[in-house]
């Protein structure tokens, strides 16, 4: 009689976030000024939509990521809270509320990202760059815009581009054997291609990316996948703790100390990486303005 293969029991997902994932929620009225501006201008923010763990923190230091292009994504990516569906329409004053909203905020280095719009020729390519303009035209805030892959679309990529944002930043997320389930319909190599093509046509704007640790990748995983990101030019780069935003997306396998993120961003940094946030509590666009202008 064959005897039947072993199969290795999944690791069960982890539930109890460890002391260092723990932090008191910031005291005074600055968060409640944040959200309420938000909802008066009728702007979506990242923060809220991706359940980031930073927000209290972000709010109340007057500060957000602008999320253009609605609230609904058309990819099913397997580890963001951001709703999945049929998007509305473009809102054509929305570069303007954005601008708006940076000058009272008082902001010096404006993020702006989105959810992913395949549904549109362009990807939403000339809507970001109508944002930037907008917020340079409103206030003296640097610009830094966290774009989707655009499909590889280099007519895209110029589109914002053209726009001169301070930094482009396109998020990796992951190592590539997670790419089919942490992020559905990306792929890798266009990833890299799109940092690769940004830093090829403009040496000078600053490039970033950023990984979220935790999913199960290996330590030579991880050093290959930044040593594939250094090589097509990235200047900045982030690493930050997964946390899983229900428990219907894909679960976090391991929590990685304080420690273990600073000994990576040393690796990264003799990589050549010139700038590297590198935490826990880090994200794509956590104090994105020290870290640009460091």
């Amino acid at each position: 009689m064959q005897s039947l293969p072993v199969v290795e029991p999944a690791a069960p997902p982890l539930r109890r976030l460890p002391d260092w994932l723990k932090r008191p929620l910031p005291a005074g009225n600055e968060n409640f000024y944040t959200h309420t501006l938000l909802r008066e201008l009728r702007l979506e923010t990242v923060c809220e939509n991706a359940r980031c763990p930073n927000r209290p923190e972000c709010y109340s230091r007057r500060t957000a990521t602008f999320m253009i292009l609605g609230n609904i994504c058309t990819r099913p990516c397997g580890f963001c809270s951001v709703p999945r569906g049929e998007p509305e329409p473009l809102e054509a004053d929305e570069p303007e509320r954005v601008a708006e909203a940076a000058y009272r905020l008082g902001l010096r280095h404006v993020v702006i990202t989105s959810v992913t719009r395949d549904d549109l020729p362009d990807g939403g390519a000339d809507h970001f760059a109508r944002c930037v303009l907008a917020v340079r035209a409103r206030t003296t805030a640097a610009v830094e815009v966290l774009t989707p892959d655009f499909l590889g679309d280099t007519g895209a990529i110029d589109r914002v581009m053209a726009a001169e944002p301070e930094v482009y930043n396109h998020n990796m997320e992951t190592v590539p054997r997670f790419y089919k389930k942490v992020r559905g319909r990306a792929d890798y190599r266009r990833s890299l291609d799109l940092l690769a093509y940004v830093k090829r046509r403009a040496p000078r704007m600053m490039t970033k990316t950023g990984l979220m640790l935790g999913l199960g990748e290996t330590r030579e995983e991880l050093l290959d996948t930044l040593a594939d990101i250094r090589e097509v030019g990235v200047d900045a780069l982030t690493l930050g703790q997964y946390l899983t935003p229900t428990l219907k997306h894909v679960p976090v396998v391991r929590y990685l100390p304080p420690e273990e993120f600073d000994e990576l961003a040393i690796l990264a940094r003799r990589l050549g990486f010139a700038k590297v946030a590198s935490g826990p509590f880090v994200r794509s666009s956590y104090h994105a303005d020290e870290l640009a202008h460091a």
